[in-house]
C-alpha cells in the first residue's frame, strides 16, 4: 500500500512539472521579457489574469480527463464520433511545430552557455531528449528531469533577480491596480493564456496520469492539486522571470526585440547573467521538447495500435523529426507563426469539448457532478480563446507574405 502511495506521489507531482514545463519553453521567456518591457510592472497583473484563467482551464480539462479515464481524444471521440482523430490531429501537428521551434531553443541556450554551434546544439538538444525515452523507466527519468531542470530555471533566475533588485514593492501594486488600461492589457492576457493552457500543454499532465492509472472520482482531490500545482511551478518561473527583467527596463535600458530575454539578463548583470539566461533556456528547451512529445505521441495513439504498442519508439522518432527539420530549416520564426494560429484554435475547441463531456453522463459516469461554478467560468474562458483563435489566425497571412 505504501510503495502505492509512493508511486502515485511521484507521478502527481510529475503530472504537474511535465505541464508546467511543457509551459515554460523558449516562446514563454521571449513573451515575458517583451510584455515587461512593453507594460513594465502593469505587467504583473496580466499574469495574475492569465493564473486565473488558466487555473479555470486545467481543473476542467484535468477533471473531465481523469474520472472519465480517457484521454482528450477518446472523450472528443465518445462526444461525437472523429472529432477525436480531428483534435488529435490537431494537437500533434502543433505539437510538431513546437518541438520544432524547442530544439531551436536548446541550440540557441548551448551557444549562449557554452559558444556550441546551433547546428550542433539542435542535435546536442534533441539527444538529451531522446536518452530519456531510451531509459528503461522512461516515465521516472521524465518526471525527474523535468523537475531538476526546473529547479535550475528557479534558482538561476532568482540569482538574477538579487542581483538586479527590481522594484517589487511597484510590482505588487501594479499586480492589482494597474496603470496600463485593462484594454491594452487584453492581447497580453490572451496571448499568455494560450501560451500556459494552449494546444498539447492541456492536456500534459492529464494524459501523465491517466499513463500511471490515477483516474476515477475516488481521485480527484489528488488531481486537482496536482492540476493547481502544475500552474502555480508555471507561475513561479513567469514571475521571478517578470521580476528580473523589470529591474533592468525601469532603469531606462531598451531590450533588443531580437532577443529580450537575453538582451535583459545580460544588461543586467553581464556576460554572467547572459551565460545563466543560456542555461535557462537551455532548460526550458529540453524540458519542452520532453513534454510535446510525449504529449502529442499519446494522441497519435488513437490513429493505429501499433502506435500504442511502439508508443517509445515513435516519440524517439518526433524527437528526431523535430531536430532534423531545425536543423535544416533554421529559424523557426514562421513555424512558430502557424503554431500560434493552431494553438489559438486549440483552446476553445479543447475547453468546450471537456465542458460539454461534463454533463454527460455516458462519459463521466452516474454519480459525477460537474461543480456549475467551473462549468459557468469556462464557458466566459471558451469566449475569451475564441477571441484568442482569430487573433492568432490573423497572423497566417504574415506566414506567407
Amino acid at each position: 500500500m505504501n510503495e502505492t502511495k509512493k508511486k502515485n506521489s511521484g507521478a502527481l507531482l510529475g503530472a504537474a512539472f511535465i505541464m508546467a514545463t511543457s509551459a515554460i519553453g523558449p516562446g514563454f521567456l521571449t513573451q515575458t521579457a517583451k510584455f515587461t518591457s512593453d507594460f513594465k510592472a502593469s505587467f504583473g497583473f496580466v499574469i495574475l489574469i492569465s493564473i486565473l484563467l488558466s487555473i479555470v482551464v486545467q481543473l476542467n480539462v484535468w477533471r473531465v480527463l481523469c474520472v472519465s479515464g480517457m484521454r482528450g481524444q477518446d472523450v472528443a471521440n465518445k462526444l461525437l464520433p472523429g472529432l477525436g482523430f480531428v483534435l488529435a490531429f490537431l494537437i500533434a501537428a502543433g505539437g510538431l511545430i513546437f518541438n520544432i521551434g524547442n530544439v531551436g531553443g536548446g541550440a540557441l541556450g548551448f551557444d549562449t552557455l557554452l559558444g556550441i554551434p546551433q547546428t550542433v546544439g539542435c542535435f546536442l538538444a534533441g539527444g538529451i531528449a531522446i536518452i530519456v525515452f531510451l531509459l528503461k523507466n522512461a516515465m521516472k527519468a521524465m518526471d525527474t528531469l523535468t523537475k531538476i531542470l526546473a529547479g535550475v530555471m528557479i534558482v538561476v533566475i532568482f540569482i538574477v533577480i538579487c542581483i538586479v533588485q527590481p522594484p517589487a514593492g511597484q510590482a505588487l501594486k501594479e499586480t492589482f491596480a494597474p496603470s496600463t488600461g485593462i484594454t491594452d492589457l487584453m492581447p497580453a492576457i490572451l496571448t499568455l493564456l494560450g501560451g500556459t493552457v494552449g494546444g498539447y500543454i492541456t492536456f500534459a499532465g492529464a494524459h501523465r496520469l491517466i499513463d500511471a492509472g490515477i483516474t476515477g472520482k475516488e481521485n480527484l482531490k489528488e488531481v486537482t492539486r496536482s492540476s493547481v500545482t502544475g500552474i502555480i511551478i508555471a507561475t513561479i518561473v513567469r514571475v521571478f522571470l517578470f521580476l528580473a527583467v523589470l529591474g533592468v527596463v525601469v532603469a531606462g535600458v531598451a531590450l533588443n526585440m531580437d532577443n529580450p530575454a537575453a538582451d535583459a539578463f545580460r544588461q543586467g548583470a553581464g556576460e554572467l547573467g547572459y551565460r545563466f539566461f543560456g542555461l535557462v533556456l537551455l532548460c526550458a528547451a529540453i524540458t519542452s521538447i520532453i513534454g510535446a512529445a510525449y504529449t502529442s505521441v499519446s494522441f497519435l495513439k488513437t490513429f493505429h495500435k501499433s502506435i500504442e504498442k511502439n508508443e517509445k519508439w515513435v516519440t524517439i522518432a518526433f524527437i528526431a523529426l523535430s531536430t532534423i527539420v531545425m536543423a535544416i530549416v533554421g529559424q523557426p520564426a514562421k513555424l512558430l507563426v502557424l503554431a500560434g494560429a493552431l494553438n489559438g484554435l486549440i483552446l476553445p475547441l479543447t475547453l468546450g469539448i471537456c465542458l460539454v463531456a461534463s454533463q454527460k453522463k455516458k462519459i463521466m459516469g452516474e454519480g459525477y457532478k460537474h461543480p456549475k461554478w467551473l462549468l459557468v467560468v469556462g464557458i466566459v474562458v471558451v469566449v475569451l480563446a475564441v477571441y484568442l483563435c482569430i487573433t492568432s489566425l490573423s497572423g497566417l497571412g504574415q506566414l506567407f507574405a
